[in-house]
């Protein structure tokens, strides 16, 4: 994940079939994320669309 990606945690994704999903944009807020669905499914009314937080998964290990 890059640094501009970690700014823009909130993704709307288009859910495909086949349990696919494609990235469509990214948000720093929820709030931007929720407004912006609304517009797509009035647009687009036979698509299914979600909205996901990724953040960067780091690997944590123990050292003994």
């Amino acid at each position: 994940m890059n640094y501009q990606e970690q700014l823009t945690p909130w993704v709307v994704y288009q859910l495909l079939p086949d349990l696919q999903r494609q990235a469509v944009i990214r948000f720093r807020r929820r709030n931007d994320a929720d407004c912006y669905v609304k517009v797509l499914k009035q647009t687009r009314p036979k698509a299914e669309f979600m909205i996901a937080f990724e953040t960067l998964n780091k690997e944590v290990t123990a050292s003994a």
